[in-house]
């Protein structure tokens, strides 16, 4: 790790020392190479398919995608690792007559610093990172001592998600970001299908990486236990590819390869994520085969919506993807398919923006559960499929 420098600041380095740094574009390099032997394999074998029987050419052609889904996997964990090792901050020289009189404030604190460093991200985001240790007989929580670093550096400071409660009395690094600008609430409203016991919609909220919220509705195709499972495993891996760094674009790919190759034993579904940026505000949506989302700005709606089929139909997917940028006080709407068949049993679906604008209500949860009731309304209480309303509020921090 490259030290501060004693006049000024540092310019923007890796934040890997140069050893680790090549041995890991060697792998990505290595990942690439094997992507590449895949490609030129399934060209040769495409031609060669040609000529046989439809039975046997559909076996291969199952084999062949199965192979192209391999690659991309390859090529993506390639990219990951280029990514990885390419990261880079600026580090700030602080000053050790600054340094002195923190380290005296924490002492004060019951705190005893052995070493800061403040980082700044290449996209403007600063960072703390802090040997320190508890004194005996004192527990501060970690959050305690972002607020002390806050006003001496006057910066926002909260924990990474990966902190622990409190400091702990043996020495050890703990890690500070800014705080973003805004934050968010979120409120969710679901019904059943009348003739089934278990939803086939599933949902989830998640931290992609600090200050980067995604919500992900998925609707399976049908109702019951085998729709049920079937958006539950979609939820499930968007997840889990999601946190570990995976594009979404990736992401979704590699989830669509995975039914395709599944066979009739996976059935077809739909995804929907939006990503929020809570440093600058801007919001992502990638819409597989989804009902509309809504943007609610006051009484002004926006909606968004895709014209692209589900998961688990075509090997390659068209995935549209829509940005826009949210304000203090927005709410952004995302529902399933059953409340627009239940809006299509009366009024139909055109009178949702205007209802929406009428809304004076602040809590999103309140919000889903007034979309939720408006629409089996329509139906005159009938519920005929399942449906889910997920909203977020979005607000900047005072």
């Amino acid at each position: 790790m490259k030290k501060q420098l004693m006049n000024g600041e540092a310019p923007f380095d890796s934040v890997l020392p140069e050893y680790g740094k090549r041995k890991l574009l060697m792998y990505a390099d290595s990942f690439r190479d094997l992507a590449n032997t895949f490609a030129d394999i399934q060209r040769q074998e495409k031609a060669d398919a040609i000529a046989e029987d439809r039975q046997e050419y559909l076996w291969k052609r199952r084999l062949l995608e199965n192979r192209d889904l391999m690659a991309e996997h390859l090529n993506e964990m390639a990219h990951i690792m280029t990514q990885v090792a390419e990261e880079s901050y600026r580090f700030i020289h602080m000053g050790d007559r600054k340094i002195k009189q923190l380290t005296h404030t924490l002492k004060e604190a019951g705190i005893l610093l052995k070493e800061i460093y403040l980082l700044e991200r290449e996209e403007g985001h600063k960072e703390i990172n802090i040997v320190m240790r508890a004194a005996k007989g004192t527990g501060l929580e970690v959050e305690e001592v972002g607020n002390l670093l806050s006003v001496f550096l006057n910066l926002r400071l909260m924990p990474a998600k990966t902190s622990p409660i409190f400091v702990s009395k043996d020495w050890g690094s703990y890690q500070y970001v800014e705080e973003p600008r805004f934050h968010v609430l979120t409120g969710v409203a679901k019904a059943v299908k009348e003739t089934e016991d278990v939803s086939g919609d599933n949902y989830s909220f998640l931290e992609v990486k600090e200050g980067r919220l995604a919500a992900v509705l998925s609707d399976g195709m049908g109702s019951g236990e085998k729709a049920c499972k079937d958006s539950e495993f979609v939820i499930d891996f968007v997840e889990k590819f999601l946190e570990v760094g995976f594009s979404k674009e990736t992401a979704v790919q590699m989830i669509n390869g995975s039914l395709i190759a599944g066979g009739e034993s996976q059935n077809m579904s739909t995804l929907d994520i939006c990503q929020i940026d809570l440093y600058t505000g801007v919001c992502e949506f990638n819409k597989i085969g989804s009902a509309p989302s809504y943007i609610k700005r006051e009484n002004l709606i926006e909606r968004i919506s895709a014209r692209n089929l589900p998961l688990g139909v075509f090997y390659e997917m068209d995935m549209e993807v829509t940005r826009r940028r949210l304000v203090d006080g927005d709410y952004v709407i995302m529902m399933s398919d059953g409340l627009l068949d239940a809006l299509s049993q009366g009024i139909g679906e055109e009178i949702l923006p205007e209802m929406l604008g009428r809304i004076q209500l602040k809590n999103p949860a309140e919000i889903a559960g007034n979309i939720l009731n408006f629409c089996i309304g329509q139906s005159k209480g009938r519920v005929r499929d399942d449906m889910t309303v997920l909203v977020i509020g979005i607000w900047e921090n005072l």
